[in-house]
């Protein structure tokens, strides 16, 4: 069997490494014939535009998650009756570990990290892969081990075999739409997750959330629902008076971290599954109350005058700018970037935004959009910060969500996060500007 691997990305390199362990037979095709370079020797490669015929010979593809089902190559590759995986299904089907699988629109790489950092204290040899971490194809099972996965919708798509010890669905909103045409292939997408679940197996979801309430009612499996506001001791599971309510009971935790809901649904859905998995109730609390947001989440990277401002750049879409915006009571949003089909105006009627900064591709549009909403257009990030300084005011946050991804200014969601910190700190120390308190640089280019 010759096997094509269509990307010489990270997970395209690492089902190369598989499949050369595996001795399979095998070419991988990237059309930057650059990114080749990374490919192990040995194997054949192809670069350059995409030509039916490269297909000769080949009865499987292992697909990265930037190719599109509608569009060339996969559309040839459907058309020829070729079967088509994902990395994680080819890794999965070589893999005999139990597995914490991850998904939905918001929240994947923080359940992740918590969930391996809970079992990792607690002793056990936890690996986090997938989205985050590494390639699950790079795992080399040990003994006593778990992986804990985090899985896009990209990836559900082609997968048919992942069967998760536990499967986390934090939540569903319009995501990708440019991708999965529609939101009903979308949600299928995600919730084939859950389609090998048995008896003995957990699946853990934000009641909360209506897009995983509607997935748990046909899911099978043992439930799990957790939330971030008030729980109950038969769920749904979360943070009470007490401490942390899970299934078997309640974990002490005398100084949980100041986190808004959404981080608390995250860490409750950690922590349940760590718990089902062996975790040691002593190491959940230690890890909750460690609990910091990671870079580009919600992280204040300075301060002026009551004046506060935000790195929220991870929020590429409209679901996650909103759970930031509710974090604060008065805010001067910068938003906007490539909009993937996405109805961005949620973002523009939220009560506590009082001005609008717009950047980016869909800026124009943002601007249209919000009406009655005060708001400027900016050509760059750092015109996008010198607006949004002159029109806070003390007690305002002026938070980047931007609500979509930044490919059209920005080579990711961590290098927009870094030139906005870059900008605020000249902002604040410039002459025009107050005098202003900075947060640690650590992180900032």
């Amino acid at each position: 069997m010759r096997t094509l691997v269509l990307g010489a990305g990270m997970t395209g390199q690492a089902a190369s490494r598989l499949l050369s362990r595996m001795r399979m037979d095998h070419l991988v095709y990237d059309q930057h014939e650059g990114s080749l370079d990374g490919i192990g020797d040995g194997v054949e490669t192809v670069g350059g535009d995409w030509d039916p015929s490269i297909l000769a010979d080949v009865s499987l593809v292992v697909v990265s998650p930037g190719f599109k089902p509608h569009l060339p190559p996969l559309s040839d590759i459907g058309s020829a009756g070729i079967t088509i995986w994902s990395e994680v299904e080819l890794a999965v089907r070589h893999l005999d570990v139990p597995i914490i699988a991850v998904t939905g629109t918001n929240g994947k790489s923080t359940v992740c990290r918590q969930t391996t950092s809970m079992l990792r204290e607690s002793g056990i040899n936890a690996r986090a892969t997938g989205n985050v971490g590494f390639p699950i194809s790079d795992l080399v099972p040990e003994p006593g081990q778990v992986a804990v996965l985090e899985i896009s919708s990209f990836q559900l798509y082609y997968t048919y075999s992942l069967a998760p010890r536990v499967a986390v669905f934090l939540n569903l909103a319009e995501d990708h739409l440019d991708w999965h045409g529609t939101m009903e292939a979308y949600a299928i997408a995600k919730g084939r997750i859950s389609r090998h679940l048995t008896d003995r197996d957990l699946l853990v979801y934000d009641l909360d959330d209506p897009g995983a309430a509607a997935h748990a009612r046909t899911a099978p499996g043992r439930h799990a629902p957790v939330t971030g506001l008030v729980p109950h001791p038969d769920g749904p599971y979360g943070f009470g008076a007490e401490g942390l309510v899970h299934p078997g009971g309640t974990i002490s935790i005398p100084d949980p971290p100041d986190i808004d809901p959404s981080f608390r649904m995250n860490l409750t859905a950690a922590a349940v599954a760590a718990l089902e998995l062996g975790a040691d109730p002593d190491a959940i609390a230690k890890t909750v109350v460690n609990f910091r947001h990671h870079f580009h989440r919600r992280t204040v990277v300075g301060s002026n005058q009551g004046i506060t401002w935000v790195d929220d750049s991870k929020a590429t879409n409209p679901h996650a700018a909103m759970a930031a915006i509710r974090s604060f009571g008065s805010v001067v949003l910068i938003a906007g970037g490539v909009r993937k089909g996405l109805d961005l105006s949620p973002m523009l009627r939220a009560p506590n935004v009082r001005h609008l900064v717009a950047i980016g591709e869909s800026g124009p549009d943002l601007v249209k959009l919000a009406s009655d909403l005060p708001a400027d257009l900016a050509g760059s990030m750092e015109e996008a910060v010198w607006m949004a300084g002159r029109r806070a005011r003390s007690g305002d946050t002026v938070l980047l969500s931007p609500g979509t991804t930044g490919f059209d200014m920005f080579t990711c969601y961590e290098h927009r996060g870094n030139v906005f910190a870059r900008h605020v700190h000249d902002y604040l120390t410039s002459e025009a500007s107050p005098v202003g308190i900075l947060a640690d640089p650590k992180g900032v280019e």
